[in-house]
């Protein structure tokens, strides 16, 4: 390579670096200062607090009534202020992840709303939640195909090899899948102080750093550092979520928040080709989810439970794990897969 060609690739990284370092600490900077004002705000006007499942846990009710949600609200406003002062504007994968995040926060929001007016803990439906759901992810999925050439469109890259699993007219509805699986799996680990934003932030990490790497080398395609910078402006507002949220939590993420940053990892999967690879990073939401899907499953069938509770959050506290052991357990898991996720990516080069 030229002194020129070395000279220019060494301003992109020192760009990109940069624009991770500022987007970071923009969003953490806005959720640490504006935080105890916003849960004051929310506390005020919302009084009751989140309406807490009368058939979960029982020490949640005494723990958690009284606990204002929508938290969800600074977070979506800390990445989209980073974002839009620290990424690339004229790139569109930024304002489609914007676009992901608007929606979804939109959905969530609304679903939290009704709860908190009605005092319930069931608000939108769930074929009202997932026609948003497919209709937006529908949207990213007719965007990221024309993003690549043949024979790249329509495939995903299988994790740990060199390859490219075809998947031709199925990509689309696969793409989809993958959007509002992430959202609700997200949404559904919501359930503990501090379990959505500690599990998101080791997913935001593994895949702010597969964008940065894939930017440079696999792919070459500059736009992937941007989405970089938007995973830097996430991790930042979730950790500085989780210093408010962390137990005893003074505030909830809501609908507003964790339905809106699943469907953002999972569209920020698919742009970089990487949606098998976010089943690896987010093992532990996969495995929320499915406790759900096998509880409701196997009880309408023979009216009896796989788990004490599910979410499979909610069995171990059943089991005697106190709130903040299963919290850190799980967290442990998110960071030892997101670790595993990231190697795939040396191995396959």
């Amino acid at each position: 390579m030229s002194n020129s060609g070395n000279t220019a690739m060494l301003y992109n990284y020192l760009n990109s670096f940069s624009g991770n370092f500022l987007s970071f600490f923009t969003a953490l900077g806005i959720m640490l200062i504006c935080g105890k004002k916003f849960i004051s705000i929310m506390h005020n006007w919302q009084h009751e607090g989140q309406p807490i499942r009368e058939d979960g846990p029982k020490s949640h009710l005494a723990t958690k009534k009284g606990t204002p949600t929508m938290g969800g609200l600074l977070i979506l406003f800390a990445i989209i202020v980073s974002t839009l002062l620290c990424a690339n504007l004229r790139n569109s994968f930024t304002w489609v992840c914007l676009g992901v995040l608007v929606v979804f926060g939109a959905a969530g929001f609304s679903d939290d709303y009704v709860k908190v007016k009605k005092h319930t803990p069931n608000a939108m439906t769930a074929k009202v939640k997932l026609l948003i759901q497919f209709a937006t992810a529908l949207g990213v999925a007719a965007f990221a195909v024309y993003q690549y050439e043949p024979p790249l469109r329509f495939t995903t890259v299988i994790p740990f090899f060199d390859a490219s699993l075809p998947l031709w007219y199925f990509y689309i509805p696969f793409v989809m899948i993958v959007i509002a699986g992430a959202s609700n799996a997200l949404n559904l680990s919501d359930g503990l102080d501090g379990l959505a934003s500690g599990l998101a932030i080791p997913s935001f990490l593994a895949f702010g750093l597969i964008a940065f790497l894939l930017g440079f080398g696999y792919y070459n395609i500059l736009p992937f550092q941007n989405l970089s910078v938007i995973c830097s402006a996430t991790i930042g507002a979730c950790l500085g979520f989780l210093w408010f949220n962390c137990s005893p939590a003074k505030i909830f993420m809501g609908d507003t928040g964790s339905l809106a940053l699943g469907a953002l990892i999972g569209t920020i999967s698919v742009l970089v080709k990487q949606e098998l690879l976010l089943a690896l990073v987010g093992i532990v939401f996969v495995i929320e989810a499915l406790s759900v899907m096998i509880q409701v499953f196997w009880y309408k069938r023979t009216k009896k439970r796989v788990f004490l509770m599910a979410p499979i959050h909610h069995h171990f506290e059943q089991l005697g794990w106190k709130e903040t052991t299963v919290v850190a357990r799980f967290v442990i898991v998110a960071w030892i897969a997101a670790i595993l996720g990231l190697l795939s990516l040396v191995v396959s080069f």
